[in-house]
This record gives C-alpha cells, sequence and structure tokens, in this order.
C-alpha cells in the first residue's frame, strides 16, 4: 500500500480525530525514508490515471517533488507553486493552470475542451515531473 505512509503523516500532522484518540498517541511517526520511498512508489499506479484525471496527477507529481524537496506533505496548491519555478514554460503553464483548476474546484470534465486538448502537453508534463523525482535520492 503505497499510500499508506503518507496518509499516516498526514493524519499525524492533523492529529485530529472524529472518535478515539489522537493519531499521536497511537500511531509512531513515518520515517523520513520510508516516506520518500511510498511516495515514488505510487507514481506508476498515478501515470495510469493521466489520460483521466490530468489535473490532480500533475499537481500530486508536483506534490511527490514538494515532499522530497521539503520532507514535508504540503497541499497540493502550494506544492505546485512551489515547484512551478523550475520547469519548463510549458509544463509551468499546465501545472499552474491545473492548480488555479484546482483551487477552484474545477475538475478535468468541468473544464471542458480546452483542458482535454493539453493532454498531450499533459503527457510531457508529467514526463518532466518524473524526470525532477528521479534527481532526489530516495533510499
Amino acid at each position: 500500500m503505497p499510500d499508506l505512509a503518507p496518509e499516516i503523516t498526514l493524519a499525524l500532522a492533523g492529529n485530529g480525530t472524529l472518535f478515539g484518540p489522537p493519531p499521536a498517541e497511537v500511531l509512531d511517526p513515518v520515517p523520513q525514508a520510508d516516506l520518500r520511498r511510498s511516495i515514488v512508489a505510487g507514481v506508476p499506479s498515478l501515470l495510469a490515471d493521466l489520460s483521466s484525471d490530468q489535473r490532480n496527477v500533475l499537481l500530486t507529481l508536483a506534490r511527490i517533488v514538494a515532499t522530497l524537496e521539503t520532507n514535508e506533505i504540503l497541499p497540493k496548491e502550494e506544492a505546485a507553486q512551489l515547484v512551478a519555478h523550475r520547469l519548463s514554460p510549458q509544463t509551468r503553464e499546465l501545472l499552474l493552470t491545473a492548480r488555479q483548476m484546482y483551487v477552484e474546484g474545477v475538475n478535468d470534465e468541468a473544464a471542458g475542451a480546452t483542458w482535454a486538448a493539453t493532454k498531450p502537453a499533459a503527457r510531457d508534463a508529467a514526463t518532466e515531473l518524473i524526470s525532477e523525482i528521479a534527481s532526489f535520492d530516495v533510499g
């Protein structure tokens, strides 16, 4: 379950409950090496969703880059802002558009034909973000 380590990390960061003891009382922190390996292990399944959910896939890839860089799991919109400056102009534009859609609550379907037409560019953007991910030592 590659997403278990980031989910536990997020639960511990929020430390809130609907019922029962706070997560920090029952869960140990996830070692950074485990978190890093876990988020990178999820990349192949993300790519499988690119054609149907490119907004979230691109934002999640940016979030992985940001997590590897900062050792913190940032909100998607913050992660996109953090990594956008170092990407190619085309990828930067696409990522910042995805960020704006996310902030406004617009999904791929609601974005319409203009966003759908960016699917080939989204593949290139994903490849560039994966190259960024590969530049980090994940142990």
